[in-house]
């Protein structure tokens, strides 16, 4: 019946088809049943439709192999295979008696690297197929030598359930039966060099808690419809103030060994809290599946599936929905810049650098230890830009934040001369990184019109958030980063020498409209020994929180939408430790609870006024009143929208109040105060201006002034009420 070297293939798992050999065969001498099945003493084939025992196996060269004929039956039928363990019996439908689940379409579009959704393929499906309840399982490993699905189900023995290759595409699948959700399993891969590798599955859904990394069969979550109220509160013109939270670290639960809070506390205690700090989104730090909680979720190595330290798939979905239902957008981190090196991960998947470069020159991050993706492989870049859809049309979110865009633009970032290859033309940008960026932002954009994406960019690379025709990479929004480094180094000198520096906040609004920009206080300000943000300003503890308070106020004020990583809002004193809660208790001191009030109100000022937001990204919506009085340290500017509504700043980064300062104005009126970052309820000394009346005197180059005291180290908002 067998060849002895069919029969040594299958028995190491060797066999490079598997489908063609085992399960129900037709021969020459008919119907054949052949089955392998380690540890089985006898195995007999049932017919399914009644139940009635049409065969017995017979044990091939007394080995695992069971073989046997079907007496008086031409055609193939469904059946099962009874089973004898030796200490019990079990009836179990023969996995190789399915057909291919994959169609040609599928096929076609995997191997193009053009299928929208692989997810909906790729990975562990529970599925029903002719009356029988299963798994389906498939994974792209083209240059394996054999693969197979193993688990608890069949005792981790990569020979129970070996999968059929699929050549035109290089994806291995079968069907299971009696495997589901809940079930732990990877893919056992032989590779050509004849090593063994376990691999968890790069499309799993869920999967097991660190420091366990097998994959969890659980079912693909239904599409989260698209919201028109979403994109109306992502768009260009919309207030957008963004809390940005690393989830195992905002709160935890001292009484219950400091643990994390759940998705499910999460959505119950986070989300009313952005919601009263007028926060309009949530921003989480990586929740795609990491082995590392130091890495913050940097380095994940399950894309398509929510970290189980804080609960299930339908968990998160809970958080998302909750939060859509009070108002708050939710954006996700994602990182498709780089994976680590862990061995059940992406790394050497089929023995190969198949989603890596092989040149270390092109394929691997000596800052952070890891590889690079190859953009340039079609089925990797499709993996990539799938997963992007993956989160927006699945679980709903708003947006994705994606990670170190710098790393991914140029060939030699943060490398030394001689340890990059320079691309096609000779030049140092990534040009497949560029193609998969526009790709990636055109498919979202056209797909799930509502969503953002937001780009980590750390360079000059022109047009980050400009439209594909444009010539644009075509994200909606970059972090100003330049912004950032520039003000807080501002604000870190004493000011008495802040007049040395003036140009450090003066330069932003040169560029301010060259991108559409959000200023962001990250996660990365406060960590790595920088301290945190309060701990950054000069002076005694009242002119560190005025100085935090007065920042906060110039923020505010500056175009771009915000960013303010958690505990900046209440002026966290320590820098942030990720193994740890926020310091909470620090809102018992009256100083770090105001800074909280002024967070709040400015989150108000900026929906309430649309001078503060309508038109972030034009140069009509902003205009210097005066940017050089270095002397004083004092900044003054004009916020406007397209309906005439205006807001006037005013910044005094110096300790010495300014009385009888003038400062001109293009509209004749009445001026009031709506924000005052001094005022005493923060935590200030309660200086403050009633109802200002412009004069007919000319300053600044304008036809009339006001005359205002400006309270010291602090900033100062106006309306235009008549």
């Amino acid at each position: 019946m067998f060849n002895q070297d069919v029969i040594a293939a299958l028995l190491a798992g060797e066999h490079d088809d598997p489908f063609a050999v085992l399960g129900m065969q037709r021969t020459a001498d008919g119907l054949v049943v052949r089955a392998l099945l380690p540890g089985a003493c006898t195995v007999g084939v049932v017919e399914r439709a009644g139940g009635r025992e049409v065969a017995t196996l017979d044990r091939v060269d007394g080995g695992d192999l069971f073989a046997g004929r079907i007496v008086g039956r031409d055609e193939p039928f469904a059946y099962r295979l009874r089973i004898d363990w030796g200490m019990h019996r079990q009836d179990l439908d023969d996995s190789y008696r399915f057909p291919p689940r994959l169609g040609d379409t599928d096929v076609w579009l995997l191997a193009e690297g053009t299928h929208l959704r692989p997810y909906e393929k790729l990975g562990a499906h529970p599925l029903e197929i002719d009356g029988v309840a299963g798994v389906g399982f498939a994974v792209w490993a083209p240059n394996a030598k054999r693969v197979s699905v193993v688990g608890g189900f069949n005792n981790w023995d990569g020979r129970r359930h070996m999968m059929r290759l699929r050549h035109e595409c290089g994806v291995w699948e079968t069907f299971i039966p009696d495997v589901a959700a809940g079930d732990r399993y990877k893919f056992e891969i032989r590779t050509q060099q004849g090593d063994v590798l376990l691999k968890c599955d790069p499309f799993a859904f869920r999967a097991e808690m660190r420091p366990a990394t097998a994959s969890v069969v659980n079912g693909l979550v239904p599409v989260t419809p698209a919201d028109p109220a979403r994109q109306r509160a992502n768009a260009l013109d919309a207030p957008i103030s963004i809390y940005e939270v690393h989830a195992g670290s905002w709160r935890r639960v001292p009484d219950d060994g400091n643990r994390w809070l759940t998705y499910r506390e999460l959505a119950g205690q986070l989300i009313p809290y952005v919601k009263e700090m007028g926060f309009t989104h949530i921003e989480l730090l990586p929740l795609n599946e990491h082995p590392f909680d130091g890495s913050w979720g940097y380095q994940p190595t399950g894309l398509y599936a929510p970290t189980s330290r804080f609960g299930s798939p339908d968990d998160l979905r809970y958080f998302v929905e909750t939060a859509h239902a009070n108002g708050i957008g939710v954006l996700l981190d994602w990182v498709p810049a780089h994976f680590p090196t862990d061995a059940h991960g992406l790394a050497q998947f089929d023995g190969t650098c198949l989603y890596e470069h092989t040149d270390p020159r092109e394929g691997f991050h000596h800052d952070w230890n890891t590889l690079i993706y190859n953009y340039g492989r079609k089925e990797v870049a499709n993996y990539l830009t799938a997963n992007a859809l993956f989160w927006i049309e699945r679980y709903g979110v708003d947006g994705l934040r994606v990670d170190a865009v710098s790393s991914m633009l140029y060939r030699d970032y943060s490398r030394a001369h001689d340890q990059w290859i320079p691309n096609r033309f000779g030049g140092r940008e990534n040009l497949e990184a560029i193609d998969f960026l526009r790709s990636m932002n055109r498919i979202v954009c056209a797909e799930r019109p509502s969503a953002i994406t937001f780009a980590e960019e750390s360079s000059s690379f022109p047009n980050v958030s400009r439209p594909l025709e444009m010539g644009g990479l075509g994200f909606h929004y970059k972090w100003n980063m330049g912004w950032m480094n520039d003000t807080l180094a501002y604000m870190a000198q004493d000011p008495v020498h802040r007049k040395y520096d003036h140009g450090k906040l003066t330069f932003g609004p040169f560029y301010a409209f060259s991108e559409n920009f959000v200023l962001p206080l990250s996660h990365d300000e406060v960590v790595h020994g920088k301290g945190s943000i309060l701990a950054r300003m000069p002076g005694d503890d009242w002119q560190r929180f005025a100085n935090l308070r007065a920042y906060y106020g110039f923020m505010w004020g500056h175009p771009g939408k915000k960013l303010l990583f958690m505990g900046c809002e209440f002026g966290q004193a320590d820098e942030w430790q990720a193994d740890r809660s926020l310091d909470w208790h620090l809102l018992a001191n009256p100083l770090h609870s105001g800074v909280q009030r002024l967070v709040r109100d400015l989150n108000a000022v900026q929906r309430h006024y649309p001078a503060l937001h309508r038109i972030d990204f034009d140069s009509r919506g902003f205009e210097w009143i005066s940017h050089d009085d270095c002397e004083n340290s004092v900044f003054s500017f004009i916020r406007r929208d397209d309906d005439g509504h205006v807001v006037l700043v005013i910044c005094n980064f110096t300790p010495v109040p300014r009385h009888d300062y003038r400062i001109g104005v293009s509209a004749h009126g009445r001026y009031r105060e709506i924000i005052n970052t001094d005022a005493a309820i923060y935590g200030g000394s309660g200086i403050h201006n009633d109802d200002r009346l412009a004069e007919p005197v000319a300053s600044h180059g304008r036809d009339c002034s006001l005359v205002l005291t400006v309270p010291p180290l602090a900033t100062v908002m106006f309306e235009l009420i008549g």
